[in-house]
């Protein structure tokens, strides 16, 4: 449940400073952005457990849970990563 609660307040803070930056398309491209992320945090268990095929490409085995909403976490995180890098590399 901390999970999600965690989850939907960054994306908030996302689409709020998307918003104020870039307006209603903004904040559409954001939450298109989010979605990915935010499902593999919520659903992780059952994205795990998917087998069968996928875009051409046969999935033969499940994929713990914990990896997917690891990786969400890191995507969901990646424009934050992104600037504090530019921030703090900047002269």
């Amino acid at each position: 449940m901390i999970k999600r609660i965690l989850s939907a307040i960054i994306a908030i803070i996302y689409l709020s400073v998307a918003y104020l930056g870039g307006g209603s398309e903004g904040a559409i491209r954001c939450a298109l952005f989010l979605f990915l992320p935010m499902a593999c945090i919520w659903f992780s268990e059952e994205m795990g457990s998917f087998t069968g095929v996928m875009r051409g490409h046969y999935i033969n085995a499940e994929t713990p849970g914990c990896l997917v909403a690891l990786g969400g976490w890191f995507v969901l995180m990646l424009p934050f990563i992104i600037w504090i890098i530019e921030h703090f590399s900047a002269k």
